[in-house]
């Protein structure tokens, strides 16, 4: 996984917007709400986190380099600590499907608002 390809792509996806939040965390998010955090600065953009289903979370999280996401594992978030962990494929999967959870939550006014964008 090119930690660098994951930003741009997840920076591409529809509606999506980035900013900085807690100091030094570069948060991607649909409608105000997370779908994939990494660290702001070069040393701490080294691990990617994003939500999987709930089904998917143990079955990524026993593989080396995934572990549960921080303060979101509850959430059924995984970290990615291993650029070796995911191929670029996989990962652009992985994060699309976050950003699909998450924007299946927001209202439906939302969601047709960013369908426009």
């Amino acid at each position: 996984m090119d930690f660098m390809l994951a930003r741009e792509f997840c920076a591409g996806l529809p509606g999506a917007s980035a900013d900085i939040k807690w100091g030094n965390v570069l948060v991607y998010s649909v409608g105000a709400k997370m779908f994939a955090v990494t660290g702001a600065n070069q040393e701490d953009s080294q691990r990617f986190s994003f939500k999987v289903e709930d089904g998917r979370f143990l079955e990524l999280t026993d593989r080396p380099g995934i572990v549960p996401a921080p303060y979101m594992a509850r959430c059924k978030w995984v970290q990615v600590n291993d650029a070796g962990a995911l191929d670029d494929a996989e990962a652009q999967a992985l994060l699309r499907r976050s950003y699909e959870l998450v924007f299946a939550r927001l209202t439906k006014k939302l969601q047709r608002e960013l369908s426009h964008d």
